[in-house]
């Protein structure tokens, strides 16, 4: 029987305010940025991806061109993006080639225009734990692991009592999957913010946690099982890319929240039996993370002073 106290979100009530904020500094700041979009695959859910991506950025005022190139001539593209001034931002819809040359195409995109926060200069930040650029200007991070850390802040899962950079201390989170976009980053992002974080994947179980002070996080290896971390975790977090796999519901702690980000269900309906909040769906966070990205490196090339104010 389902617990009718399980709260199930629909992120557009978070994108939500985040988008009227975006329009508003649009409209009040008379900016136009403009984001090209560059699709070099038929993957299906890039496609939709993009259709997605240009709607909204239609809805609040950003001009967003898709160009489909061939993936041999993606990285000439991409170049040639990087030196328009007419052009503010940069996105890719992977996979391209898969493997290591994706992770070359992103190193390809200038971290000025670089609204995925995936070129080495971002992700080398994130990982240390490094969060502005200089004084006044904040690092980018990889949009779908930003927007889950802003979800959880919604949710309330982050404590404001606690000083920023230690805002989860105290809690034990497990994100299934280690991918090089969402997983590892989004593991590194939740440990440097204080919480216990166990990174699951195929070949097995990381532990990324903080030591004293603010350093960056450090990542070791553990012996677990989904049957060791599931049931002490606060917070569940999965994005595997199978129809197949699904989360053993009964392994959950009563109260945990749990966060899908897999266009496949990785819940089954009876998360609700055991969550308190459940997320089905996180895409349209994701879009407005990537044009807030857009919004701050728009200011930053142009040392603009109608600053994008919104954390």
């Amino acid at each position: 029987m389902v617990d009718s106290t399980c709260r199930v979100v629909d992120v557009k009530e978070i994108s939500n305010n985040y988008r009227d904020d975006l329009k508003e500094w649009i409209d009040q700041s008379r900016a136009r940025p403009r984001l090209v979009g560059f699709l070099a695959n038929k993957d299906q859910s890039a496609i939709t991806y993009a259709k997605w991506t240009q709607r909204s950025c239609e809805e609040i005022g950003i001009k967003f061109e898709l160009r489909q190139v061939e993936r041999e001539d993606l990285e000439e593209g991409i170049i040639e993006a990087n030196e328009d001034r007419r052009v503010d931002g940069v996105m890719v819809y992977y996979p391209v080639f898969g493997g290591g040359h994706d992770q070359y195409i992103q190193n390809c995109v200038s971290p000025f225009k670089d609204v995925e926060g995936l070129c080495h200069t971002f992700r080398f930040n994130m990982y240390h734990n490094i969060r502005f650029i200089d004084v006044q200007k904040k690092s980018i991070i990889p949009c779908t692991p930003l927007a889950i850390v802003k979800i959880l802040d919604h949710l309330g899962v982050y404590n404001h009592e606690f000083d920023y950079g230690d805002q989860l201390n105290g809690k034990v989170i497990t994100v299934i999957n280690r991918s090089e976009v969402v997983g590892r980053p989004l593991a590194a992002l939740l440990a440097n913010d204080g919480a216990k974080t166990y990174s699951v994947d195929l070949d097995g179980i990381l532990q990324f946690h903080r030591g004293p002070g603010k350093q960056k996080h450090r990542v070791t290896s553990t012996d677990k099982t989904l049957k060791d971390v599931l049931p002490v975790s606060d917070v569940v977090i999965a994005g595997v890319p199978d129809k197949k796999f699904k989360v053993p519901t009964e392994l959950l702690k009563p109260g945990v929240v749990a966060i899908n980000f897999s266009t496949d269900r990785n819940f089954p309906d009876s998360v609700k039996e055991k969550a308190s909040v459940f997320v089905p769906a996180i895409g349209k966070m994701t879009i407005v993370m990537l044009q807030r990205n857009l919004m701050r490196l728009y200011d930053y090339r142009r040392d603009a002073p109608f600053r994008f104010r919104f954390s």
